[in-house]
Order: structure tokens, then sequence, then C-alpha cells
């Protein structure tokens, strides 16, 4: 199964180099469709003028983004050396605290296709 998901620029690039091997999503109803082996078509946002494909390697759900970083190594996401505070803020960013309670968050491992 193919999926199309936005990705922010500079996330956009990182996974292309592949730096960035773990993206980060809420596990909400969309993202409960994906499984391991299908393919995630990455649009680059905002203007949606890049488009990167990517297999699904492993999917891994947590309680909290903090759950998750806690347990993948920092470097996985392209951002070692980040702090703690940094990671949540960062994720805060994109996506609320109550967004997070009701869905819980998932960790799509990907590899470029």
């Amino acid at each position: 199964m193919v999926h199309r998901m936005g990705l922010y620029e500079d996330y956009f690039h990182a996974m292309e180099k592949g730096d960035k091997k773990v993206e980060v999503r809420l596990n909400d109803e969309k993202r409960r469709k994906i499984n391991v082996a299908d393919t995630i078509e990455f649009i680059k946002l905002p203007g949606q003028n890049g488009l990167l494909k990517v297999q699904v390697t492993e999917l891994r759900t947590y309680g909290t983004f903090e759950e998750m970083y806690k347990d993948i190594p920092l470097r996985d996401f392209d951002c070692e050396g980040w702090s703690m505070k940094d990671m949540i803020d960062g994720t805060y960013d994109i996506y609320t605290p109550e967004q997070e309670r009701k869905w819980g968050t998932l960790a799509i491992t990907v590899r470029r296709l």
C-alpha cells in the first residue's frame, strides 16, 4: 500500500540524505493503516515541490513523544546533540499535547527506495 504525507523541508532533506531514519507521527486513524513493507511518498512542504519514496521497515507505538525519544537514539531522527526539551518543544510546534494524549505516538522507521 502507498501512503502520502507531507514533510517539512529540513526533515525531507535529512531523510533524502539518509541522516533521518525515523519519522515521528501521531498514531491517528490515518497512520494506523500503515504496515511494515508499505511505501510512503513524502511531499516536501511547504511548496510541495519534491517527492521522496521510502519503505516502512519498522513501526513502534508509544504513549508519548518523550517515551519515544528516550527509547530511540536521537541520531535516528537526525537530532543528535538535541536536549529532550528541544525534542519535545519541536514536536509540540507541530502537534499539541492534547493530540498526543488522544492518539499516542508512532515511530516509523524507513529506508529510501
